[in-house]
């Protein structure tokens, strides 16, 4: 088995304000992810909440506060170093032309590479079928990633994350544009690698029912800041959702014993 230890990282936002184009986006937020579970970022469209993953995986340093990993500020880590920490699935994430799924997913191994010393080609072999394995794309890894179905591709992609054995994987809207069967896979996936192997998910989610299913902790982000935190079933109910989206909303418990929540008319 490739995939190494249950880290538990710990993640922390302190105070943190991001602006672009003198819009600011967020406003002193402050979060503590819980290590080693799955948080749900959730809220309203322009919210902020790719900007928050953003900030969060490097790819954006032009903000104030304090983002820290295991108490280290991540600004003082080298963009390879934090990439061995932590990895990220954008949303819209392409794959070059004629690509097969193996060198693909192999990509996923950068950090791990120099220039001034020989990579160990046996950790980059074992890192990368482990990723394919966990992900269920072993089966085509010879096949062009421009072959595959809208679900395929995503798992492939969720594979190239994982081969850089984080110990935080941010997802942007995994399950964007995937029909229901490839919806549930996804989130299959990622609830098992993160019992089996303890990485911290933070994953941003549109299906609030999504949330109350597949998620630990539940972090609403409205009006620049964090909203509400806490276990889905407490946070996510009907007045947060009026409040928040406005929209009514209906409480159903389905035979699993999950909330379901089903909006039915606007409020506004």
């Amino acid at each position: 088995m490739a995939m190494r230890k249950n880290s538990e990282a710990a993640l922390t936002v302190e105070d943190l304000s991001v602006t672009i184009a003198q819009h600011e986006i967020l406003q002193h937020l402050s979060i503590a992810f819980p290590p080693g579970r799955r948080t749900a970022i959730i809220g309203p469209n322009g919210a902020g909440k790719t900007t928050l993953l953003r900030a969060i995986a490097g790819f954006n340093e032009h903000y104030t506060g304090r983002i820290s990993l295991d108490g280290h500020d991540v600004r003082d880590m080298k963009p390879k170093q934090l990439a061995r920490r932590m990895a990220i699935l954008p949303q819209g994430a392409t794959a070059p032309p004629d690509i097969t799924v193996y060198r693909l997913v192999e990509y996923g191994r950068f950090p791990y590479r120099s220039y001034f010393r020989a990579n160990d080609a046996q950790a980059d072999r074992e890192a990368v079928t482990w990723a394919m394995q966990v992900t269920h794309v072993d089966s085509f890894a010879d096949r062009q990633v421009q072959t595959l179905s809208g679900g395929e591709r995503q798992r492939v992609f969720l594979a190239m994350a994982l081969a850089q054995q984080p110990d935080v994987l941010l997802l942007d809207e995994p399950t964007s544009y995937l029909d229901i069967a490839h919806q549930l896979e996804v989130m299959n996936i990622v609830t098992d690698i993160n019992d089996r192997y303890g990485i911290t998910v933070i994953m941003v989610l549109h299906d609030i029912n999504h949330a109350m299913q597949y998620a630990d902790e539940a972090a609403v982000v409205h009006e620049h800041h964090i909203y509400a935190q806490g276990r889905p079933e407490e946070v996510l109910n009907e007045q947060l959702l009026a409040d928040v989206f406005g929209v009514r909303a209906e409480r159903f418990v389905n035979s699993r014993g999950t909330v379901i929540l089903s909006p039915v008319e606007l409020v506004r």
